[in-house]
Parts: structure tokens; C-alpha cells; sequence
């Protein structure tokens, strides 16, 4: 999937991934398939240096990984999705779903201009 770029595309693709993903294995890899890691930072040693936290785009693509991280998060604690009590792949689709789309309804008033 990673390897997947969109043809005649000039822009590099980008990866975002959590802090366990900062090792130069894992970043030496997606540089070598031109793509740029936004990774987060581990706090004293970091894979990532400068030439990729510089950029604004960088800081955007951690603000957006957040705000998936704590959708799934409230999925998995307030919709019920951490333990499912559903068998097979439909039904659990289907509950998935309609948690989803549960999370959105509820974020819409704070959405929706006063």
C-alpha cells in the first residue's frame, strides 16, 4: 500500500505513524521508497531529523493522526468496540458502522455554527 503512489504525481507521499514507528529501520525504508515519514518523535532518540520536521505540513499531518487516533478511541470506549460481542465479519461491519456514524452525529453540534 505504501508503494501505491498515484501516477503523474510530482508530490511525495507521506506516511503518518505513531512513536513506536521511530526506528531507523522503519525510516531508512520509507526513504529509500520515497516516502516521507511523519512519524511521531520519541523524545530523547529520533529517527526523523530536521529535513522533515522543518516543514509545516509535518505539524498538519500530526494534528490530523490525532484527531483519527481519539475517533477510535472514543469507538472502542464509548461505542462499545473494544470488546464486540458480534461473530462474523457483517455483523461486526455493520456495528463498526453504525458506531461510526453514532460518533459523527454526536461531534455535529460541535461542528454546526452556533
Amino acid at each position: 500500500m505504501i508503494h501505491r503512489h498515484s501516477p503523474g504525481s510530482t508530490r511525495r507521499p507521506t506516511l503518518g505513524a505513531d512513536r513506536g514507528f521511530d526506528v531507523a529501520s522503519f525510516v531508512a525504508d520509507l526513504r529509500q521508497a520515497c516516502v516521507t515519514p511523519h512519524v511521531a518523535q520519541k523524545r530523547r532518540h529520533s529517527a526523523i531529523d530536521r529535513r522533515t520536521t522543518r516543514h509545516p505540513g509535518y505539524a498538519v499531518s500530526l494534528k490530523h493522526r490525532k484527531r483519527i487516533e481519539e475517533t477510535f478511541g472514543w469507538a472502542k470506549t464509548t461505542g462499545g468496540m473494544a470488546q464486540t460481542m458480534l461473530r462474523g465479519i457483517e455483523r461486526v461491519r455493520a456495528r463498526f458502522i453504525m458506531t461510526m456514524a453514532t460518533g459523527n452525529l454526536a461531534r455535529l453540534p460541535k461542528l454546526l455554527p452556533a
